[in-house]
């Protein structure tokens, strides 16, 4: 088995949730319960499960002259998977904030862009120039 990481996240609504993360993304439905649902994206495990809304004290940070949010996060795909998903998702008219290149010409360059899922999550897709910078200084 590859390395791959968990996460376990409140939501709001078990079925907002399953049909953003299936339909909208296209992620897969792994285990489910009465309150709790794990989808596989990309191969990691999100686990959300019903709760009160989360309250962020800091939601904001800025990045190359851009206003990202502090809590955050995502998925590392090749370019072609970050072209279809950003395609996909601006079809269906969902907000997709963000979109642009970060560091560009530096050690690190990708394309980035985020997407709040029903619970308000920030989702952020990246896509590396050359994949061996991910952790370059």
């Amino acid at each position: 088995m590859e390395t791959a990481f968990h996460m376990s996240l409140p939501c709001l609504s078990i079925e907002d949730t399953e049909n953003f993360y299936t339909k909208n993304i296209g992620a897969s439905l792994g285990r489910t319960g009465d309150n709790w649902l794990d989808i596989d994206l990309f191969g990691h495990q999100l686990t959300f499960i019903q709760a009160e809304k989360f309250n962020f004290n800091s939601p904001n940070y800025v990045f190359e002259g851009k206003l990202l949010p502090s809590f955050h996060f995502g998925v590392i795909v090749n370019i072609e998977t970050w072209g279809e998903l950003y395609a996909k998702l601006s079809d269906l008219k969902l907000k997709v904030v963000t979109q642009t290149t970060f560091l560009k010409d530096k050690s690190g360059e990708h394309l980035s862009f985020f997407i709040k899922d029903p619970n308000d999550y920030m989702l952020e897709f990246k896509s590396f120039k050359d994949s061996k910078d991910m952790f370059k200084a």
